[in-house]
This record gives structure tokens, C-alpha cells and sequence, in this order.
């Protein structure tokens, strides 16, 4: 009896000894609670999360501004998103080294995530030559624009590239580059100590290698393995679920084991339009699968999308203004969970095809050596927009081999809130302190037999 109450004394030890606290990671905490992922949904605060959103870059790329430095323009803006009843915006291009404070705390404020593009004209991959331009000071920037808007609780996602993948010739072989990136940024967040910000891919509305591409990052190891798949649609022209085409697509993506959003929608070959797109979005023959969108885009630019028109400083709102906010107030967030699955899992890496898709290997760039240094050190400041770029800075590093995650790894159970680490596997270091503590166990539970 000695002995069994020895040993029962020993368990209540072990399970009475502290729990080690765990760092939080730095933040810069607002109102509004993060968001995460869980199987193929989007969740925050536990509850089922959409994007209803808009695509925001005043001024155009060639302007090359970054709306969320200068408070004037963001806090002019934000006006106007909460009169139209949004709850995202997709900001292309940020100027990492500028503070961004002010316009992200009015943002959370107004009840509005971010959703953003790492890369900016200077600092992104050159789909004509992937190689030389992913390179250490290429990374450098991207780090550094992950590590400041990782701290905001309202940044929703980041993208590790857009549209580098389109239907020009041999632009697929930057795949593996962009995969490498997003692998990159992941592994930058969990070394830094930073929030897991979901991290995935923009892509280009070609049918001819979609599907591929969605798989391509969704194969392989966690680690590259993209948290989420955009892609932008533009097949809806004031038309219908059906003739549009969007059912296939529900169908297409059933299974695919990720959150699927539209990172870019709104069709203008017929107008005004209605956005009747945002209600099916919002329904049950999509919400199984999709996790929202962002209508493009906010401000009319060249390409004449906007829904309005900014002069001398001053918002004039479009027609189409009000038919979006009109759409917004038509077709409300859902209900419950949407049909999510309630499992995240990978699929298997596409077939070389034809000249759509040439990829055959699950292999990708190793980062830079001369980049590894971040990881522990961090990025340090941004260069800004107007750094001296870094498509041809290859003397500042590039990859010299290629490596591989092997296979998916096998499907997980996810829980709604989003917890990554509900489930803690065994890890190598775990396993001395378990062998030493079986050591002593058996060493006094003899002696008391003794």
C-alpha cells in the first residue's frame, strides 16, 4: 500500500507542477479579435468570419502610395467604409517604413480588417525571372513589412504575392519562388514570436491553370503549404450563379481543404452593376466553400472600376457607390457555421500538363543563406517605396538549392476558434526530461519494493 501511495504522490506531483507560461506575442491590441483559420472557414472570436470587402489603393499602383501611412487619406476614407458597411480592406502596396498606427487603430475602430499584399513595385518577384529576384534584400523588405502589421490584432491575412502566376508563357515557373515566400513569411512568424497571421495566395483569374495553381499551394509540407487560396473572378457580368459559372467553381474547390475567398470581383462589362454577385457569396450554395470577397475597387482609377471619384482631396460617390451599399444591406453576414468543414488538410501536388503548367517536383528554393540571419535577428526597418529595389540585388543572396516538405501531411482536426495549439505533438526535446523522469519513477518505486 506504501508503494501505491508513493507512486499515486508522484502522479499528483507531475500533475500539480506549473504550467509553463507561454510569451504573447507582440501586439498592438485593438478592439476587434483576430482572425484565424480552422479547416476551410475563417474564424474570430469563435464565430464563422467573411470577408465583405473592397479593394483600396488610391491612386493606382503607378502612384505608388501607401494609403495607410498619411492619416489625412485613410482617415478621409475610412468615412466612407463605414457608410458602405464593409468589414475588409485589400491594400496592395504599403510603405514599410512609415508608421502605420494611426490609420490601423481608426481602422479597427470602424470594425474593418486588413488584408495585405507583402510586395510593392520595388520589392516583389519578377515572374520573367524568379531566381535572381528572390534574394536576401527582397526578403529583408518583406520581413519587415510582416513584422510591423503582424502586431495589429485587424490584420486579417497577408498575401505572399498576386497574379506573378497569369496565362503569359512560362509565367508558372515562378511558382515554386511565391510557394517559397509564403514558406518564408510562416517560418518568419513562428521564430520572431509572432501572431500566426494567415498567409496565402492571390490569384490570376486563367482558367487554363487555376485549379493547378491552387493545388500546387496546397501540396506539400505544412510549412509551405499556403493557410488560404484568393484567386480573382471577374466571370460574373450582371448574369447569374449558373451562367456565370461560379457553380462549377463551388464544385471544383468541395474538397480543397483551405479557406477559398474572391481577392478581386465586379465585372463592368455591363453597368451599372447590380453586385448580385454578394448574394451568392452570402448563401448556402457557397458558403460551404467560399469565405467571401472583395469587390475591386474603391477609387475610379484608368481602368475606370472605382466606385468613387477623388479630386483636389474630395470623395464624390459614383452610382455604383450606393448599389454596393445597397448589395451589402440586401444580402447580410450568414448565420452559424455556413457548411464549413470542420477539417484543414493538403491535397495532392498537380501533374505536368501542358504549357499551363510545367511543374513536376514538390521541390522549391531554400531561403538564402544571407537571409537566415533575419529569422533570429529580424528584418529591422523597411526600406519604403522608394528604396532602391531588389529584383536585381542578387549580390545580396540568392538560394542555391532547391528542398522538399515531402508529402501533405495527413488531415487535422481543427477547432472553431482557431487554437494552433490545442493539439501539442511530441518534440525531441521533450523526450530526455520524459526518460529521465521514468528513470527516477522506477528508481524509487524499487526502492520502496526494497
Amino acid at each position: 500500500m506504501k508503494t501505491l501511495a508513493l507512486i499515486a504522490g508522484l502522479v499528483a506531483l507531475a500533475a500539480a507542477s506549473p504550467t509553463p507560461t507561454k510569451p504573447e506575442p507582440p501586439t498592438k491590441r485593438g478592439s476587434l479579435p483576430a482572425v484565424s483559420v480552422s479547416g476551410n472557414a475563417f474564424w474570430a472570436d469563435g464565430k464563422r468570419w467573411y470577408m465583405r470587402g473592397i479593394d483600396y489603393q488610391p491612386g493606382g499602383a503607378s502612384a505608388n502610395i501607401d494609403p495607410l501611412a498619411d492619416p489625412e487619406i485613410c482617415l478621409r476614407d475610412i468615412k466612407e467604409f463605414e457608410d458602405l458597411g464593409i468589414n475588409t480592406i485589400r491594400v496592395y502596396s504599403v510603405d514599410n517604413s512609415k508608421d502605420h498606427d494611426e490609420c490601423m487603430k481608426a481602422l479597427d475602430e470602424a470594425g474593418i480588417y486588413l488584408v495585405l499584399d507583402v510586395n510593392s513595385p520595388k520589392y516583389s518577384i519578377n515572374r520573367a525571372k524568379p531566381h535572381p529576384s528572390y534574394n536576401a534584400d527582397y526578403l529583408q523588405s518583406v520581413f519587415a513589412t510582416v513584422e510591423m502589421f503582424a502586431q495589429y490584432e485587424n490584420t486579417a491575412a497577408f498575401f505572399s504575392g498576386n497574379e506573378v502566376i497569369n496565362d503569359e508563357p512560362d509565367t508558372d515557373l515562378s511558382a515554386p519562388y511565391v510557394k517559397a515566400v509564403t514558406r518564408d513569411i510562416k517560418n518568419y512568424l513562428r521564430s520572431r514570436g509572432l501572431r500566426r497571421v494567415p498567409v496565402g495566395y492571390s490569384a490570376a483569374d486563367v482558367s487554363s491553370n487555376r485549379k493547378e495553381t491552387a493545388d500546387y499551394f496546397n501540396c506539400g509540407s505544412d510549412d509551405m503549404r499556403s493557410d488560404f487560396f484568393a484567386f480573382n473572378d471577374y466571370s460574373w457580368c450582371n448574369t447569374d450563379f449558373q451562367e456565370s459559372g461560379w457553380d462549377q467553381k463551388v464544385k471544383t474547390f468541395s474538397d480543397y481543404g483551405l479557406p477559398i475567398f474572391l481577392s478581386e470581383w465586379g465585372c463592368i462589362k455591363n453597368r451599372p452593376r447590380k453586385f448580385d454577385e454578394l448574394g451568392a457569396l452570402m448563401s448556402d450554395k457557397m458558403t460551404s466553400v467560399y469565405s467571401g470577397g472583395l469587390m475591386y475597387e474603391y477609387s475610379l482609377e484608368d481602368n475606370k472600376y472605382g466606385i468613387v471619384k477623388i479630386k483636389d482631396g474630395k470623395v464624390n460617390h459614383e452610382k455604383e457607390f450606393e448599389l454596393f451599399k445597397e448589395a451589402l444591406e440586401k444580402y447580410p453576414t450568414p448565420t452559424g457555421d455556413g457548411g464549413a468543414a470542420k477539417e484543414t488538410h493538403g491535397v495532392d501536388c498537380p501533374s505536368k500538363k501542358t504549357k499551363s503548367w510545367q511543374i513536376d517536383s514538390v521541390e522549391i528554393p531554400a531561403i538564402p543563406e544571407e537571409a537566415e540571419k533575419y529569422m533570429k535577428d529580424g528584418a529591422g526597418d523597411g526600406p519604403g517605396l522608394k528604396g532602391p529595389g531588389s529584383q536585381t540585388a542578387e549580390d545580396s543572396g540568392t538560394s542555391s538549392e532547391e528542398v522538399t516538405g515531402g508529402k501533405p501531411s495527413p488531415t487535422g482536426e481543427a477547432s472553431e476558434d482557431g487554437d494552433e495549439d490545442a493539439a501539442i505533438p511530441l518534440s525531441v526535446g521533450m523526450v530526455p526530461m520524459l526518460v529521465t523522469g521514468g528513470t527516477i519513477l522506477f528508481a524509487m518505486f524499487g526502492g520502496a519494493l526494497l
